[in-house]
């Protein structure tokens, strides 16, 4: 290519050529070079090929966090196909929505589900081919499909308005301040579209990628230690159940190394990002609020956070309005539906299949989050329009009573929903995913000194498994419509 941009396949091979015993991806106890991993890449492209894979088609890839993901998604790119990532815990109903959409030819999988296309795994592919020659270059037109059920929990798949090219000198990957030879841990799955994306740009950046095959809090900070690593991406979701572990176990673990953390993919309680800057520095957390249809972005550092508590800042990429009811922008202070665009100029960030986009006048999208701008330009979520709960004629968010309640040493994971009553239209239930044992009055006792009275949950419900995934994702939507379900029946 001439503008200076060259395929993710052809990335990988510079890289291959030119650092080639360096480690590319570490998971668990298997690590690749980037020489081999350029050449397992090329046998699986010749695999999927062999099975009728092509340029322009959407590949469905549903695995656990491994080496084989990563190679995987090089073969697919190579032959200028697109990744489609999904969960390998989907059930089969939404999986097979999801590969209809996407009229995959076939799905890359570890799972037993029946569905109507041929399902492979990494092994499969690898048999079919001994020939790890390069291929002829190809440049995807889409570079990622990732999927998002939203609240609503009805499939759509995110096509990226990115080809999949890198630059040819890429010294650093923008914004998330990855270097050629750091350490990089993601602990966190890459169906998501976050760690996904991080883990193929932090690849093509010429960094080491460890993943891990599940999230462990405790194993998390052994693995910070091991591998000196550099850079961290966490959720909130597992920065809480780190910070809960005991005093003695987290300080047993020499994490200096690292010197930058980023979060992202939910919303982080003020109570818990503080104690992270604290811990371990303020300019070396970040956040970034964006969705995966990538229209407009904001970044804040730990230090900007501490004299802006709450914010996620402001905006570095594109534009946000909020905006009313009555469609107006809303002043600073003031709490209402987050809308975005695109820069001037620039060509389209996403499209959908499967959904329409939330648009109102001159291009200016939502993704249902609610928040509120202050007169600095500092951004302050609130929730997603579809969560909020109204109780007795007042918005009561979710999110800010499960922070409360995630202060709380017993409780692992939560998440907070409004069931219909008779009085004040809601009731607000808390289901919770409690360490060890712990009463409802334990959490009543909790909130009282942090919540004003309705914004307290009038029941609780305690479950055995978490509520949240490791990617710190809950669709209170299907949890609610469970309830509601239940009661019906009896």
């Amino acid at each position: 290519m001439t503008d200076g941009m060259i395929s993710f396949g052809a990335k990988l091979a510079q890289h291959a050529a030119r650092q080639p015993d360096r480690p590319a991806v570490t998971c668990g106890a298997e690590t690749v070079t980037y020489a081999e991993l350029h050449r397992r890449s090329n046998r699986i492209a010749r695999g999927l090929a062999a099975k009728g894979v092509k340029a322009g088609d959407l590949v469905t890839v549903g695995l656990p966090n491994s080496v084989g993901f990563v190679a995987a998604c090089y073969g697919i790119w190579k032959l200028g196909a697109t990744p489609q990532p999904v969960s390998f815990r989907l059930p089969k109903g939404e999986l097979q929505a999801i590969i209809e959409l996407a009229r995959a030819p076939l799905v890359i999988a570890e799972f037993a589900h029946e569905v109507d296309r041929p399902v492979v795994t990494v092994e499969d592919l690898l048999a079919l081919s001994d020939d790890d020659r390069d291929l002829p270059d190809a440049i995807p037109a889409i570079s990622k499909a990732p999927t998002s059920g939203g609240s609503t929990g009805r499939p759509k798949l995110i096509l990226a308005g990115q080809r999949g090219v890198s630059p040819e000198d890429m010294p650093e990957l923008p914004f998330y301040q990855i270097r050629p030879g750091q350490t990089v841990l993601l602990p966190a799955p890459l169906y998501h579209n976050a760690p996904f994306s991080l883990t193929m740009g932090a690849t093509q950046v010429g960094a080491h990628v460890v993943l891990t095959p599940r999230f462990d809090a405790e194993g998390t900070l052994a693995e910070i230690a091991a591998r000196k690593a550099e850079w961290l991406y966490l959720v909130p979701t597992m920065m809480n159940r780190i910070w809960h572990l005991p005093e003695a176990v987290r300080s047993s673990y020499d994490i200096s190394s690292v010197h930058t953390l980023w979060h992202m993919a939910a919303p982080c309680p003020a109570w818990l990002k503080e104690a992270f800057i604290h811990w371990i520095a303020p300019g070396e957390v970040m956040e970034l609020y964006a969705g995966t249809e990538a229209q407009a972005v904001t970044i804040i550092s730990g230090s900007e956070w501490l004299t802006h508590r709450g914010s996620v800042g402001r905006v570095v990429i594109g534009e946000m309005k909020v905006v009313g009811e009555n469609g107006a922008e809303l002043p600073p202070g003031e709490v209402g539906e987050i809308y975005m665009r695109r820069s001037q100029g620039l060509p389209e960030t996403y499209r959908y299949l499967g959904a329409d986009a939330r648009t109102i006048a001159d291009g200016w999208e939502s993704l249902g989050d609610l928040g509120s701008f202050d007169a600095e330009g500092y951004l302050y979520l609130a929730d997603r329009r579809t969560d909020m709960i109204l109780v007795g004629g007042s918005n009561v968010y979710p999110a800010e009573i499960e922070a409360a309640l995630e202060e709380h040493p017993a409780v692992q994971s939560c998440a907070v929903i409004g069931l219909p009553d008779d009085d004040l239209g809601a009731r607000i239930h808390a289901i919770v995913n409690a360490r060890g044992v712990v009463s409802d009055e334990d959490l009543k006792a909790h909130l009282a000194e942090r919540l004003v009275t309705y914004k307290r949950p009038k029941s609780f419900e305690f479950v055995d498994e978490p509520v949240r995934d490791d990617a710190g994702k809950v669709r209170r939507t299907a949890l609610r419509d469970a309830r509601i379900a239940a009661a019906k029946a009896g």
